[in-house]
């Protein structure tokens, strides 16, 4: 007789606990156990760690799985249980994790695996084969494949042109795992709830008024936080205005220009004055002129808001970094084909039409930020990087828990945010002049032009020639986390595929990436994605992207949305009137005409407010709620990834200490591990 000692350890998320009665089954290469209740007097209760002993007539062999099983209390008692792990001690002294972190609902069964990660041909013997295989299969109908000829059902075309997402309407139909906890969406609709009803309670969220004047706005500033108080004093000076493009909400427009476009015939008497006596083709050898093409908006037309048209511009913005390492805005033409009402802005200009066409540029920010950077390129790719992992990657795969912390209510956050934000009746759709069609038609160039390179931001980064400009925090936080998250992958990675060869034949891996980048992607072979992978190298490149899109990334363009957002004349989600077509007519009044009247305003910070806020139920990248290892060297490539996640967070602290506005967005302890707001 021998005895295995069993520990199971109850969730601590709301109403984890069950009264249930749990039966639990070893499967061994050699023999399996008898199926065993888990004692039901005392029951799971919620945080709870409960410890038994299951006789056996002899060893067991090597333990593959254990199976659970949940029948009603009395035939009539039952709800679910969530399970975080269970650990067996061995008669031989061996200690093995089986992760869970899923729900068990009454008379289901699970099946778990250990902790101990294997590549599909690595996983020899039969029982596990059978095992790794039936479990795929289940992900593959809980995620779309229907049946054993693989049908794919699980992706939904949102919009032709664009990555396709997961075929749900409604969170609810996903799987409980992957659905936000209680607490999560308990304060999400929370704070939600408070912000409608202090709208309503102000009576300025159907104000169809304009604003009397900028510093009115000051009344609805309901949090003060510095960057906000920075924006509200300095949004209007040409050096904020610069800094934006390097550390702002979108640090990803701006390149060094070597040649003017040919549309944008700015010339050497136009920027005497800021230039000091040198010439734009001077200063372009020198590195030092820089260009923000909107050309992705160009011939876009305006949502109707609240019944009125509103105007969109795709700007060419040419800008020079001084001597002293300021990035400054030097000529501003709003629409894309120069003629004689449509001029190019100067510094030089009066005042009100300087201020007038940076406010446009700001507002073609808003469109391509929100649409491009934001949505498509970080939520909309971390969705497809999740169904593709859930469908094609099983639990032992050590891709798969490499992943997972980093699939977090990605799925619920997106489903939530097609049905409220850019939908028909969403609050883009309602409040942003780039709602409506041309949302989808954005939404779809964005899509063709988008590149591997583009995702990788060493490669991003030496495109757009920018790696010597002083001041890019952005930039310099960023590689130094990209460097870190590529660390761990190498190393992780390299412990299982030990040469090229185990990628080729990894057929989990293979079919992963095929899906990526057929469904992601669309198949196109000039985006640069990889529709296989042939070598150890490629892997690695490529997860490391994965990472860093759903986490450092989305961080980098979503965190600050109300820091930058708040104030409405630094990012206005839509403009009422056109770009002028001539100088010296525009004024104060004409401004104020020109931005969002008072209820677009309020409604519209409200939901920058809403997609900036962290909740309680988040996990800081590094963090790994989830124990899914228990073998010593990923735990300890683990231990190494948070003590460079640490350093970096110092460094940045101390960085910061000297800046008159900090940048805090790729400090490690503000990057979620997932895309979860």
């Amino acid at each position: 007789m021998v005895i295995y000692t069993v520990k199971a350890y109850t969730g601590k998320r709301h109403l984890a606990g069950t009264t249930s009665l749990i039966y639990i089954q070893l499967r061994g290469t050699e023999a399996e156990s008898e199926e065993q209740n888990l004692n039901p007097i005392k029951g799971f209760w919620q945080g709870s760690e409960r410890e038994f002993k299951i006789h056996c007539e002899a060893s067991l062999g090597e333990l593959i799985a254990v199976k659970l099983h949940s029948k009603p209390l009395m035939g009539l008692l039952h709800n679910r249980w969530f399970c975080d792990k269970i650990l067996i001690n061995t008669p031989e002294g061996d200690e093995i994790l089986f992760p869970c972190y899923c729900w068990l609902d009454c008379k289901e069964r699970l099946v778990l695996r250990p902790a101990k990660a294997s590549l599909v041909f690595q996983d020899t013997n039969p029982i596990a084969q059978r095992q790794r295989m039936r479990q795929l299969k289940e992900q593959q109908k809980l995620f779309g494949f229907v049946g054993s000829t693989l049908i794919q059902v699980g992706w939904r075309v949102y919009a032709k042109g664009t990555p396709q997402v997961i075929d749900c309407d409604t969170p609810l139909t996903l799987p409980a795992e992957v659905q936000f906890s209680y607490t999560k969406e308990t304060e999400f609709y929370s704070s939600a709830g408070k912000q409608l009803a202090a709208l309503m309670l102000t009576g300025l969220a159907n104000s169809r008024k304009s604003w009397e004047s900028i510093h009115q706005l000051e009344a609805i500033l309901c949090e003060r936080v510095k960057t906000i108080e920075y924006c509200q004093e300095h949004w209007d000076e040409d050096e904020f205005f610069g800094y934006q493009f390097l550390n702002g909400l979108n640090p990803m427009m701006i390149q060094r220009c070597s040649t003017l476009p040919e549309n944008f015939p700015v010339t050497d008497d136009m920027v005497k004055d800021t230039l000091r006596g040198s010439s734009l083709e001077q200063e372009m050898e020198k590195g030092n002129i820089f260009l923000s093409d909107y050309e992705m908006l160009d011939g876009l037309v305006g949502n109707v808001v609240s019944g009125r048209q509103q105007y969109l511009t795709a700007p060419l913005v040419l800008l020079y970094c001084n001597p002293h390492g300021m990035m400054l805005p030097i000529a501003i033409q709003l629409r894309q084909q120069p003629s004689k009402d449509n001029p190019i802005f100067l510094p030089t200009d009066s005042k009100a039409d300087w201020i007038l066409a940076k406010i446009f540029v700001r507002n073609a920010e808003f469109g391509v930020h929100e649409v491009n950077f934001h949505l498509l390129r970080t939520h909309l790719l971390a969705e497809v990087f999740t169904v593709a992992t859930l469908r094609n990657l099983p639990s032992p795969h050590p891709l798969y828990k490499l992943l997972f912390p980093h699939m977090r209510y990605t799925l619920q956050i997106n489903i939530m945010a097609r049905k409220q934000l850019i939908s028909k009746d969403g609050a883009i759709s309602k409040y942003a002049g780039v709602g409506g069609k041309s949302l989808e038609k954005l939404l779809k160039r964005a899509t063709a032009s988008l590149t591997y390179s583009t995702l990788c931001l060493p490669d991003n980064i030496s495109e757009r020639g920018l790696e010597t400009v002083p001041q890019y925090y952005y930039r310099d936080d960023g590689m130094k986390l990209w460097d870190i998250i590529n660390k761990l992958v190498a190393a992780f990675l390299s412990l299982y595929y030990q040469h090229d060869e185990h990628v080729q034949k990894d057929t989990e891996l293979q079919r992963w990436i095929s899906e990526i980048f057929t469904n992601g992607f669309l198949g196109r072979d000039s985006s640069g994605i990889p529709s296989s992978f042939q070598t150890l190298k490629e892997l690695i490149k490529f997860v490391t992207m994965v990472i860093f899109t759903a986490s450092a990334q989305h961080a980098a363009v979503n965190s600050g949305q109300y820091d930058f957002g708040g104030w409405m004349p630094n990012y206005p989600t839509a403009l009422r009137k056109p770009p002028p077509k001539e100088k010296g007519q525009t004024t104060e009044d004409a401004i104020l005409e020109t931005l969002p009247d008072v209820g677009t305003t309020v409604n519209g910070m409200a939901v920058l407010k809403l997609l900036s806020k962290d909740s309680a139920d988040h996990y800081p990248l590094g963090h790994f709620p989830e124990n899914l290892h228990d073998e010593e060297v990923p735990c300890k490539l683990i231990g190494d990834f948070q003590k460079d996640l640490r350093e970096l967070s110092d460094l940045i602290e101390k960085r910061n200490k000297t800046l008159e506005l900090p940048y805090t967005y790729l400090n490690p302890k503000n990057v979620d591990n997932s895309v979860a707001i």
